[in-house]
């Protein structure tokens, strides 16, 4: 089965004291077709998250494939819709990363995905908090012009958004969006998803002129 395979690979690539990217390659079958190398989703990512986990949970703490399957299993909650279910996972990833102490990077990509679940769950204030912290930890850590930071903004305007914060989202999208376009390009896709933020907050604020609702359909 699926994760048998991925399970003998791992183990192979343990055994044979392989590098990095060989065990990052073969890890990646617990979530990748190897035929047609394209990602499981759904309840068939949930299933392999599950037997991922089973698999490694017994290990130590600091042996990076319990870590490496505790994500797995968060992710394969969120494909299924398990979205309780991920919450606890994705609080208990946070704290045992805390505790280990991770680099920075890795807890503020392990927040935006907390961020997420709670957006999921409606929780949308809670959400908002975690994806200002991550905006602003990877504002910090990699600058304004980073990928990563210009979709960390998206995420943190679209939740401003639906608290109808339209100011706080306009004042972002001023300061991301260009760079967003010269880094990104016109038509990527996560410049798209911020000229979105940038359009909706014109048009959707009550006190919108004119010249706002004219801007929001040039943006």
């Amino acid at each position: 089965c699926l994760a048998e395979q991925a399970k003998i690979l791992v183990a192979e690539g343990e055994e044979n004291n392989l590098g990095l990217s060989a065990l990052n390659d073969r890890w990646a079958r617990w979530d990748t077709c190897s035929l047609c190398k394209q990602m499981y989703y759904g309840v068939v990512y949930c299933a392999l998250g599950w037997a991922c986990w089973k698999t490694y949970v017994g290990r130590l703490e600091t042996n990076w494939p319990r870590s490496f399957a505790m994500h797995q299993l968060g992710i394969g909650l969120h494909e299924a819709g398990r979205h309780e279910d991920e919450l606890s996972v994705r609080e208990a990833e946070l704290a045992m990363l805390r505790q280990l102490g991770a680099p920075e990077g890795n807890l503020l990509v392990v927040q935006g995905n907390l961020a997420n679940t709670y957006d999921k769950l409606g929780r949308v204030e809670e959400a908002l908090n975690l994806y200002r912290d991550v905006y602003s930890g990877e504002l910090i850590l990699y600058g304004t012009a980073h990928e990563q930071t210009i979709i960390s903004a998206s995420n943190y305007a679209w939740t401003l958004k639906a608290l109808h914060r339209y100011d706080e989202v306009k004042t972002l999208m001023h300061k991301t969006l260009p760079v967003a376009r010269r880094v990104l390009g016109e038509s990527d896709i996560t410049t798209l998803r911020l000229r979105w933020n940038y359009a909706s907050s014109l048009y959707l604020d009550s006190g919108a002129t004119l010249d706002d609702l004219r801007e929001a359909v040039t943006t």
